[in-house]
């Protein structure tokens, strides 16, 4: 089923399109991939327009392009390893921000019902739009295309999780630590400052003979936490440079 698409969508639609470098030869489909299940229930005329159809199908060009890529990508790492970075990237929770990014939730036709609850916020629909729009580009332009469409978001999560985006820095540094220099990090509170009711802790920490820091939180182990990360961070981007 298709729909006449008014002037003012249609120019809406290319312009979401434009920054994101997506070029439909049949841009029905892309409107088709915002239609939200709740409007085509409440609106006799659009019974049945939805996406959830390309939602289904985008869900495994979405799984597809990025286990190809992790296979390729973390040849040395187990099964197991990729299975937890794909189900990271690929998540509801790493789409919804994405989607938010690039607009997807101005785009979005609701219900009456959902669009009051705040549907256009809510990170079930924005990740599943995502991934009706991923079906229709894969049925418009073939699989290439939406591989180069999909990876140009999916990288960038990609490396969130290989570099701990979201975890325990203090217990990511002394796994890094131990592997690679056969030290355990060291902690050093430097100073604090402030009433005890709001005081400022700058902490530094040690690995061999290299020290990272100081670094600030409300806490000590905010502190902690926050010199893990900057060494952390530190480390391995020397990594990937000194591979270059």
């Amino acid at each position: 089923m298709k729909k006449d698409i008014p002037q003012k969508r249609m120019a809406a639609l290319e312009g979401f399109c434009r920054p994101l470098n997506l070029k439909f030869k049949d841009i029905s489909l892309l409107d088709l991939a915002f239609h939200h299940r709740s409007c085509s229930n409440e609106n006799s005329n659009l019974k049945n327009y939805n996406n959830e159809r390309l939602e289904f199908l985008g869900d495994s060009v979405l799984g597809l392009v990025a286990a190809d890529f992790l296979y390729n990508d973390m040849a040395e790492k187990h099964e197991g390893d990729l299975a937890k970075v794909k189900g990271a990237v690929v998540s509801e929770k790493a789409l919804a921000p994405i989607a938010l990014k690039f607009g997807v939730d101005e785009m979005l036709v609701l219900g009456h019902g959902e669009e009051v609850s705040g549907g256009r916020k809510k990170n079930a629909i924005l990740a599943d739009c995502m991934e009706a729009i991923i079906g229709a580009y894969y049925l418009d332009r073939g699989f290439d295309a939406v591989k180069d469409y999909v990876l140009s978001f999916i990288i960038p999560e990609v490396r969130k999780v290989q570099h701990g985006a979201g975890k325990d820095f203090k217990t990511l540094l002394q796994e890094l630590s131990q592997k690679k220099y056969k030290e355990i990090p060291v902690y050093v509170l430097e100073n604090a400052f402030g009433p005890d009711h709001n005081r400022t802790f700058f902490i530094s920490v040690k690995i061999g003979n290299v020290t990272y820091g100081p670094m600030s939180g409300k806490s000590k182990k905010e502190a902690e936490q926050n010199v893990a990360k900057s060494a952390y961070n530190t480390i391995v981007v020397e990594d990937e440079t000194d591979g270059e």
